[in-house]
């Protein structure tokens, strides 16, 4: 069964709740806490064409927190499908915005953590 759900849940186990946590580390400048919205094996896309895991991964996060300028994410469709996610996120940083694609799975623990952010969506 696929459930698509819409809004900005950002409290409990909803799988919108990874952009609001992403959010959340980002504007709290923490690099760990950025990193641990990733699952170990997590991909990023810092740049349409680019994909970095790993320290890479790590190190293109921390230039965009580097601009010193907060994220403001709005969910605005998400399909989940056993413990799978795929996120369509509206984020803006300073005058800059745009769509992210992205997958999320449901860990052991119940959070929800990125296997694949791709902030530029379909660029």
């Amino acid at each position: 069964m696929v459930t698509h759900l819409s809004g900005g849940d950002a409290v409990g186990m909803h799988p919108s709740s990874v952009a609001h946590t992403f959010a959340a580390a980002f504007n709290s400048r923490d690099a760990a806490a950025v990193d641990a919205v990733y699952e170990p094996a997590g991909l990023f896309v810092p740049e349409p064409g680019t994909t970095v895991t790993g320290l890479a991964r790590r190190e293109a996060n921390q230039r965009f927190l580097g601009l010193g300028l907060p994220i403001d994410v709005a969910p605005r469709h998400v399909y989940e499908h056993d413990g799978i996610a795929l996120l369509i996120v509206d984020w803006r940083i300073g005058e800059v915005s745009g769509t992210a694609t992205d997958v999320a799975r449901r860990g052991g623990d119940g959070r929800w953590r990125y296997v694949i952010d791709n902030p530029f969506g379909t660029a």
